[in-house]
């Protein structure tokens, strides 16, 4: 673009780059020499639209390659897997002309039946929060710009337009703010997009306190907020909040609507013209080319990744890999029509699809087994459903192993509604009971973009493979799995529960009457199930492997005040090559908060040859062990024992090693409001009121019994009405003076002042 001065641009010209020129496209002025830019939806694939424009997956799109969906990514715990996704879809953007490509998502799954969870990569905001960076980063640095989504809370599509996120403070920092600081302050995303939702009642498009106090103040942002497209209700209210470029276009009313805001003072020129820079800012980043990218070596990469996605949840017996079968049945509709992404606005048009039964057919040829074939149930046509079930079953009784491929059907997986159920459809789990009870071995393959209850079958069937949703290479990823050409390597990145009802947003999801209540606060997930006790079926973590490995020598370094570092050793024990995922959980009750059984602090993958060994460090910053601190509005690692933990997953612990954090040295501000309790749990306050109190309490003595029926009575009470019972026995004038002794709740950390 010709380096323009804004003060060039009339005011209308300024507004209408704040508003898309075309349902894909910014808005373009060729007499100031501003091209438009080109975004397109694509988290694991460019969908770019030349006609027929929209954003629910409905019209044509062209051909690109559909690498695994997030649900997959995040089972692979692999940021090598993320960043190669970003850099193969750098190039098909540039060659298809698009500079934005609008992904990673990264909200949270807090319900499994939420409709688009499987855009997402996890319902725990560390693990999607790396992963989403290494994707953004690898992305961008191939020249295309990305869009970390759906700011926030955009965690269900039941009422997605409308309905109110209730969300307390600290759950909103910790759990559902988390990813996106992380990306933004790691990455530098070209654009964050805001969600449809409203946020405690406020819509997410013109909600100034995360649009720019959180965003741009806090985390430092300096790229470009767009909308979902549709989400802005009112222009000049969004670009008030922060909001710089709404989509789609043409957007003339909204033009007009801030050009009216301006001259009716309801909006700054000044304000206009920040959000103009930025979308220039966007312009100027541009630059794709024609180079057509090598679509046959991009879809071997997306089989590839595949292999390193799926998870392997059972395996008893020794039934996979099927190295040396004597005959193979294969049964389910997806076999033949494989289920490789989910519907709606991500909905890639792939390049080309491998079709799992042909290729275990080459598999199974090469060994000398074969391989035949029964439907068992059909996903549009239920009048067929006994016949088809029949024939398998009649089938799996002379077959010496069957694979069954069993999932969601798309339709009931997509963009723009949640799930009804947890359990695959009825037919499907019929035809799995009646199989295996036949069958000498059963092996069940997944497909589905969230997860699904294996209750009604998983005790008779033998071994069980979750592919998810794994892109156009699934077929053939999944075959090679089974044979063993392939070693799974994938850990859930989500809790399978035994029941709906276990679920910690059982009661509160998808909410009503326009609110759905995040009750379930930061205990999201596994930290859950792990805080009461609670059984599931396949914990958070869990996968299991061809290959055995040991994990030995954990040591915890304490580097500072609220900083450690742990060194681990890693040994292939069996027979096959292999991907370890190293998992390191943190378990404290330091604090005044109640905290996660344990949560994950950090994590990396590693390859192992047969009888290799690798030590492995990690760090584990400050944020390892910090927890948001309502009233000081901050992070605050607590002086504490905190107890670093190895996990074979969330549930199982193999090894764990204690150590004393200092912390921040801080403590809560104090006023008159503030109970008894934390008046004398303060470190420097307390001592003083002590003394004080000691004499005037009926069983008291040189040291107040803090578990004295009098005072659990007391420690409750506001520290003002303390001052009214005793009447004037306390001095409020000398409480208030020890109030001053405490440092402001302002203070920051970087000055190294903190709460004394």
């Amino acid at each position: 673009m010709a380096n323009i001065p804004l003060d060039a641009l009339s005011l209308e010209q300024k507004a209408s780059l704040l508003t898309g020129g075309g349902f894909w496209s910014t808005t373009a002025i060729p007499e100031a020499g501003i091209d438009a830019i080109v975004l397109s939806d694509g988290p694991h694939g460019v969908r770019r639209q030349m006609h027929g424009t929209d954003h629910l997956g409905l019209h044509h799109s062209e051909p690109a390659t559909c690498f695994p969906p997030a649900v997959a990514v995040g089972s692979s715990w692999s940021e090598d897997v993320a960043a190669k996704i970003g850099t193969a879809l750098a190039r098909e953007a540039r060659a298809l002309g698009v500079d934005v490509l609008l992904g990673p998502g990264v909200n949270i799954k807090r319900s499994p039946l939420a409709g688009r969870n499987f855009e997402y990569f996890s319902e725990d905001p560390l693990l999607s929060g790396v992963l989403a960076t290494a994707y953004v980063r690898a992305l961008q640095a191939g020249g295309v710009g990305a869009s970390v989504k759906h700011f926030a809370a955009n965690d269900q599509e039941t009422d997605r337009m409308v309905v109110s996120a209730d969300i307390d403070e600290r759950t909103l920092r910790e759990i559902h703010l988390s990813a996106f600081e992380r990306v933004v302050t790691d990455a530098g995303p070209a654009t964050v997009m805001c969600s449809y939702n409203k946020i405690n009642g406020v819509p997410a498009s013109e909600h100034h306190r995360l649009l720019t106090d959180v965003l741009r103040t806090e985390w430092g942002y300096t790229g470009a907020v767009i909308s979902d497209w549709g989400a802005v209700r009112s222009r000049p209210a969004a670009l008030n909040a922060g909001l710089d470029l709404s989509m789609p276009g043409p957007g003339h009313y909204a033009t007009q609507a801030l050009v009216d805001a301006v001259r009716a003072g309801h909006v700054t020129e000044a304000t206009v013209e920040r959000a103009v820079a930025r979308v220039l800012a966007l312009v100027d980043a541009a630059g794709h080319d024609a180079a057509a990218p090598d679509l046959d070596a991009h879809h071997e990469l997306a089989r590839e990744l595949a292999a390193e996605c799926a998870v392997l949840l059972k395996n008893t017996r020794g039934t996979l890999p099927l190295e040396r079968p004597s005959s193979l049945l294969v049964v389910g509709e997806f076999a033949t029509t494989p289920r490789y992404q989910g519907g709606g606005s991500s909905h890639v048009n792939a390049t080309r699809v491998d079709v799992p039964l042909e290729f275990i057919q080459a598999h199974a040829a090469a060994r000398g087994a074969a391989v035949t074939y029964a439907r068992g149930f059909a996903t549009d046509d239920q009048g067929e459903e006994a016949a088809l079930r029949e024939a398998a079953v009649r089938a799996a009784a002379g077959a010496g192993a069957v694979v069954v491929f069993a999932g969601n059907p798309e339709a009931e997986e997509s963009e723009g509604f949640d799930r009804q159920r947890l359990e695959l459809p009825a037919s499907q789990v019929r035809l799995i009971r009646e199989v295996a009870a036949v069958a000498a071995r059963t092996v069940v393959v997944l497909a589905n973009g969230g997860v699904v209850s294996l209750e009604d079958w998983h005790d008779d069937v033998d071994a069980i493979l979750e592919g998810f949703l794994l892109g156009q290479g699934s077929g053939a990823a999944i075959a090679d799995l089974l044979f063993g050409q392939a070693n799974p390597s994938g850990r859930l990145a989500e809790t399978i529960p035994l029941r709906l009802k276990d679920t910690p947003t059982y009661l509160s999801f998808p909410g009503e009457q326009g609110h759905v209540r995040y009750s379930e606060g930061v205990m999201v997930g596994y930290r859950h199930y792990e805080t009461v006790d609670a059984p599931v079926r396949y914990p958070f973590g869990h996968g299991l492997s061809y290959t055995a490995y040991d994990i030995a020598g954990l040591r915890v370094q304490v580097d500072g005040p609220a900083e450690a570092s742990l060194t681990v050793t890693v040994r292939n024990t069996g027979s096959r090559a292999g991907k370890y995922v190293v998992q390191v959980y943190v378990a404290t009750q330091a604090g005044p908060v109640r905290r996660p059984e344990r949560t994950l602090a950090a994590f990396t993958k590693i390859h192992l040859e047969p009888g290799q060994e690798k030590e492995v460090r990690l760090g584990l910053d400050r944020r390892a062990f910090a927890y948001w601190d309502v009233p000081l509005s901050r992070w605050v690692v607590a002086d504490g024992t905190y107890v670093v933990q190895v996990g074979e997953n969330a549930s199982a612990v193999l090894l764990e090693r204690s150590v004393h954090l200092d912390g921040d040295g801080i403590a809560p501000p104090l006023s008159l409001q503030s109970n008894v309790g934390d008046w004398l749990a303060h470190p420097v306050a307390g001592p003083r009121l002590r003394a004080r109190m000691a004499p005037l309490m009926a069983q008291g003595g040189p040291e107040l019994d803090d578990d004295s029926d009098e005072m659990r009575m007391v420690a409750s009470m506001p520290m003002n009405q303390i001052l009214n019972l005793t009447g004037g026995a306390l001095d409020g004038d000398w409480l208030v003076s020890l109030t001053n002794t405490c440092p402001s709740a302002d203070t920051t950390e970087e000055e190294g002042n903190v709460h004394s």
